[in-house]
């Protein structure tokens, strides 16, 4: 008997011992796979091998990963996101016909807190979808409703992102080391988070110098720096519908709200309604607004105009995307919009409802 205990012994010393720390293993099972007969594997955002599933339903992947990286197993219809590197063996389980996505994940502490980070995503993700069904329900009982409904839940919805990003915001101060961080901070509001992301890319960029999505996000941010709250706002000058060249700086003396928008973007068209409200309530305090247009047809963004009651100046270069200041702003969806005090000072981003009508009755009593 002790001879056996021994050899068992040694047996588990020789298989610690033979694992490959120049390779990363990633194993799994499928229960009830159905249809599902291959497993693709991708590195980052490159489909780079794929397995089919033996008699037992199990798929196992062999790699060279000498520094940690993303890689997704797509599984049928389905996503599984894990970090991995060298001398990992890394095993995830999960069933194909489980409608929640549950898996189990060991041999990976960084794709364990990826799994922490996507269970919080569904807990809040709930409180979404019961806000989005609540608005349907009663919408269709009585469509005149519509915006009483809107206005109403959407303190609980703007709170429910609160919270979410709080909370996730507060794993990525904890877990700053690692890959999992930075997977969770690419799901925060980056309006809300501007300042603590810039940061953080500025904490990262040292730590993870040869992974890809690290470095375009550190770029990214890098190029965000110049039009951040607390940066002067680029000056520029563009012309109106009439030719005449505006400047920006011409407006230094007031609050003004740089203001992204275009004919064919239905949101801004949805927002207007509520600049026109807020510029008649603080133009007279200093308050102005100077629409930038991505339009690219003159008589579209003119007859916007006029139809809306936008009553204060426009520019465009009607160059649609390839608009110079929504490039220089780096501007990349709309609406759009950069708060500026009389300094010419960025002091708040993406303004809008009843957000834009408190920062005015705040700052200009």
């Amino acid at each position: 008997m002790k001879k056996l205990i021994i050899a068992a012994f040694g047996a588990i010393l020789f298989a610690a011992s033979c694992k490959n720390s120049n390779e990363l293993n990633i194993t799994g099972k499928v229960e009830n796979p159905g249809e599902v007969k291959k497993i693709l594997l991708y590195e980052a955002d490159s489909l780079v091998d794929s397995a089919f599933l033996n008699e037992e339903s199990e798929f196992k992947f062999r790699r060279v990963a000498p520094d940690a990286n993303f890689y997704t197993l797509v599984i049928g219809e389905k996503n599984f996101l894990i970090i991995g590197k060298n001398g990992e063996e890394i095993d995830l389980r999960t069933n194909y016909t489980d409608t929640t996505n549950t898996y189990s994940i060991e041999g990976s502490d960084e794709s364990i807190k990826v799994q922490t980070i996507n269970t919080i995503q569904a807990d809040f993700g709930k409180k979404y979808q019961e806000l989005q069904q609540r608005y349907a329900s009663e919408v269709s009982r009585d469509m005149s409703k519509k915006d009483s409904v809107y206005n109403a839940l959407m303190p609980e919805f703007q709170a429910n992102m609160d919270k979410y990003s709080e909370t996730v915001f507060k794993f990525v101060e904890d877990n700053k080391d690692n890959l999992a961080a930075f997977y969770a901070a690419g799901t925060i509001d980056q309006n809300k988070y501007e300042l603590e992301l810039l940061k953080y890319a500025e904490e990262i960029k040292t730590k993870f110098p040869k992974n890809k999505a690290v470095m375009l996000f550190v770029a990214k941010m890098d190029g965000l720096k110049p039009v951040s709250v607390g940066q002067q706002a680029p000056d520029f000058v563009l012309n109106n519908p009439e030719g005449i060249p505006i400047k920006l700086s011409e407006y230094k003396g007031k609050y003004v709200l740089l203001d992204f928008w275009a004919s064919w973007c239905g949101p801004c068209r949805d927002e207007n309604p509520n600049i026109v409200k807020q510029h008649k309530a603080f133009v007279a305090k200093g308050f102005d607004v100077l629409g930038v247009s991505l339009d690219d047809n003159k008589g579209d963004w003119m007859k916007a105009i006029a139809s809306d009651n936008l009553n204060w100046k426009h520019v465009s270069d009607l160059k649609r995307w390839d608009s110079k200041i929504a490039a220089l702003y780096k501007v990349e969806g709309i609406p759009a919009s950069f708060m500026l005090d009389r300094s010419g000072k960025i002091v708040a981003k993406n303004l809008r409802g009843v957000e834009l009508e408190k920062f005015l009755a705040e700052t200009l009593k």
